[in-house]
């Protein structure tokens, strides 16, 4: 059962309804940034990543990186803004359920470690990473599939795709040389410079990473909360006239 002061904060709308759907995500977001265990939405303020491969080059060559990021968070989700949705009809198999968002800086923050290879030079290094992607621009496409638990519609998530932009991508591994600050900044210079590039031989692991990040989102409230009781009732002919 839902408390009652969180039911009354949240608008239901019509199945299918677009507009009516973006405010009342947008309101949500505005209003509980730090989640409602009643319907098993987590906080969004600071959302748990898991540990990752992020950088996988295959040792061959002058120039190579192996990075492992671990005791990650995101921040920023709580600024959300959802700009469109698509799908959410009275029967959600039948169509793609799309959403679009915006953040204005989304940070991806925690510790990493690192082999590389860089001409002459072999390292191991770690130390705190961080990853600043500025505005921040997504579109989520969702397959699923319903479940029946007593005699309610469940959702559930058999394929989540993202696709992303963004107008820059802050990237940063301190203590890359453990001994050289000069040649750490250098480093990091040069990854900030050429991030365009860097973005796009990273772009796979990124977005798998957001794609977890996404998933673990909606996969508790699509858990928790009926599919049917996320929506205004839908009163048949038949029920009107009884």
């Amino acid at each position: 059962m839902l408390r009652c002061c969180v039911a009354k904060e949240i608008s239901k709308c019509k199945f299918g309804d677009s507009q009516c759907i973006v405010r009342s995500m947008n309101a949500l977001i505005r209003k509980f940034p730090r989640g409602i265990p009643d319907l098993g939405l987590k906080p969004i303020d600071v959302v748990d990543i898991e540990d990752s491969k992020f950088w996988d080059d295959e040792r061959v060559g002058a120039f190579w990186i192996n990075t492992f990021l671990y005791n990650q968070v995101n921040c920023g989700f709580e600024n959300t803004t959802i700009t469109k949705v698509n799908g959410f009809d009275e029967n959600p198999t039948s169509s793609l359920i799309e959403i679009h968002g915006c953040i204005p800086s989304l940070v991806h923050k925690g510790r990493y470690f690192s082999e590389a290879k860089i001409t002459l030079i072999r390292l191991n290094s770690s130390g705190e990473s961080l990853s600043d992607f500025q505005n921040f621009r997504f579109v989520l496409k969702l397959k699923v599939i319903m479940e029946y638990r007593n005699n309610k519609r469940y959702l559930k998530i058999y394929e989540l795709t993202p696709f992303v932009n963004m107008d820059r991508w802050v990237f940063w591994l301190d203590n890359f040389f453990a001994d050289n600050t000069d040649a750490t900044i250098a480093i990091n210079q040069v990854f900030n410079k050429y991030w365009v590039e860097l973005w796009n031989e990273l772009e796979p692991k990124n977005l798998k990473i957001f794609a977890s990040v996404f998933r673990s989102i909606f996969e508790d409230v699509f858990a928790k909360i009926s599919y049917d009781d996320m929506f205004l009732p839908v009163y048949k002919g038949s029920e009107v006239n009884d």
